[in-house]
């Protein structure tokens, strides 16, 4: 007997015991200390940011909800998120970019405090924009988000 088995792959979770060395714990420690924060490709970067609340939803409904075949798979034109055997993969995520400054005001806003911007050149291998497709998530268990920060 096969083990259904879910992957996820989420995008830029923020909230609450955020990891220590993401960007934005290690912006609102600089900016509630007065230093700079390094702000690259000049600020033109794009996170599609998604709130803990909003993951864990998606996520218990994944659990509620185990991975089944897909009985069209067609290897010589495989769908990446299904297969023959009992699995399945989704990206949970906002399905919309927020470009870093936009990200930045807001934490001004909610600190009250003006940032120290130091803009930066792009760093090797960055990647400019970046958005969670979402879809499959909505058909499978019917969640989905749209929200711009």
């Amino acid at each position: 007997m096969a083990l259904p088995a879910t992957g996820l792959q989420f995008f830029t979770v923020y909230g609450p015991w955020g990891r220590p060395y993401m960007a934005l714990m290690l912006f609102v420690k600089a900016i509630l200390a007065g230093d700079p924060i390094k702000v690259f490709n000049h600020g033109k970067m794009q996170r599609d940011c998604t709130y803990i609340d909003d993951f864990m939803e998606g996520l218990l409904r994944c659990c509620g909800k185990p991975a089944t075949t897909n009985p069209n798979f067609d290897p010589l034109q495989p769908d990446p998120a299904t297969a023959a055997a009992l699995h399945r993969v989704f990206n949970i995520g906002n399905s919309q970019s927020t470009e870093l400054l936009r990200f930045i005001e807001v934490m001004e806003q909610a600190l009250g405090k003006e940032v120290i911007k130091d803009f930066q050149l792009m760093q090797a291998g960055g990647v400019v924009a970046i958005a969670a497709d979402t879809q499959a998530l909505k058909d499978w268990v019917g969640f989905g988000l749209s929200m711009p920060i």
